[in-house]
């Protein structure tokens, strides 16, 4: 343990330094000054030297030119230096003094004529705080670079947009967190046929982020096994509800959108478990239409109802799957969310880097931003039957 004795008094510093070492305690600096202190401590700019690391100070209340009180209160600015414990050692018995030490950012202090048996009692408890703090620091530390790495493979899951000669399909992503519980995938079936899914799991962090990377695995399977959009819904909710967890009371559970898109035949087979419905924009002009809930949200009941719906696609229409924190970024009432979207992606003809500009720059300090998905296919040329 390093300790800094900080006192313009050398016989107090004699007599601290002497209990220190028949405690035990073998590194002991010493500093005349607050100055001196803040150049130990590397608050100089520019530092002399590399400034050590302690683990506690004692710092004397009443010192000419900055005071203790003073003194300490600079240390605790500095997020370098804030969690070294600080004691203040001082003569004064003003209790709004001591108050104000505190406030200050002292952790404890000391009166003189000092008390050895008290001063070591106090010493103890603050390194004892100290390396609670170090400890969560370092957690923290470990949780910040794990969580790090998440978020990056969860990023690098995310498919390489497709662009083919009858079809495209690109995707946007802007997590709340750095964890989002949205998630888009799409797999190539053959040459003809592609299975597009968007996915919005309960809640956010690391727990929703989760569950999402599970059922993206989920997916990939049950696509890879029979892509009809029925049964890979089937499929995703038997393998949420076998997942088994601690808190009876807190059940997760997710929404999704599946769609099969046939190039060639020209047609979308879907089931929207749950979710905003997926919007469908004709290239000559007719009526938009509307992938609406054909079932529930999934990993709630272990026997649902599904129902497979199918729509036309040709050249020229587009399809856009999403979550519904693009919705939020739409400001309007909840029941014209949908139809100001709608009207948003009709005058939107070109990339989707407009749309992102448009749909995910909402930073309204007031609001809590959702994680945000959107996925647009297009059917071009030679789409659909001739």
């Amino acid at each position: 343990m390093r300790i800094l004795i900080v006192d313009d008094n050398p016989m107090n510093v004699m007599v601290v330094r002497e209990m220190l070492k028949k405690a035990g305690y073998a590194q002991i600096e010493t500093a005349s000054s607050a100055d001196e202190m803040f150049s130990l401590l590397g608050m100089l700019e520019p530092a002399k030297h590399s400034p050590a690391a302690y683990d506690l100070i004692l710092l004397d209340m009443m010192m000419p030119g900055i005071d203790g009180i003073e003194a300490c209160r600079r240390v605790q600015q500095s997020e370098r230096l804030r969690d070294i414990p600080v004691i203040m050692v001082t003569a004064v018995g003003d209790s709004l003094k001591l108050a104000e030490a505190l406030d200050a950012g002292a952790s404890d202090f000391v009166t003189k004529p000092i008390n050895r048996i008290e001063l070591m009692a106090r010493i103890r408890a603050a390194l004892r705080l100290k390396a609670e703090k170090d400890w969560h620091k370092e957690r923290d530390r470990r949780l910040r670079e794990e969580l790090e790495l998440a978020r990056q493979v969860q990023t690098a899951a995310l498919p390489a947009p497709v662009d083919e000669p009858h079809v495209s399909i690109q995707g946007l992503y802007r997590p709340a967190d750095d964890l989002a519980g949205d998630l888009y995938a799409w797999y190539k079936i053959d040459q003809n046929r592609y299975g597009v899914a968007v996915i919005d799991a309960m809640g956010h962090g690391i727990s929703s982020s989760l569950v999402c990377m599970f059922v993206a695995s989920a997916l990939r399977d049950a696509i890879l096994t029979r892509m009809d959009p029925e049964y890979v819904v089937r499929e995703l909710n038997r393998k949420m509800m076998q997942l088994q967890f601690s808190n009876p009371l807190i059940q997760y559970y997710f929404t999704c959108l599946y769609a099969v898109v046939d190039s060639v035949q020209g047609t979308v087979e879907y089931v929207n478990a749950g979710h905003p419905p997926g919007l469908l924009t004709r290239g000559d002009g007719t009526a938009p239409e509307r992938l609406e809930r054909s079932c529930v949200a999934l990993g709630l009941f272990e026997s649902i109802r599904v129902e497979k719906r199918i729509l036309s696609i040709r050249a020229g229409d587009r399809l856009f799957l999403y979550t519904d924190g693009v919705l939020e970024s739409i400001h309007s009432a909840d029941e014209e969310q949908v139809d100001r979207l709608l009207e948003l992606l009709l005058h939107v003809k070109t990339s989707p880097r407009e749309l992102e500009e448009r749909l995910f720059s909402d930073n309204r300090p007031d609001t809590r931003q959702d994680d945000k998905c959107l996925v647009m296919v297009e059917a071009r040329k030679g789409a659909g039957p001739g």
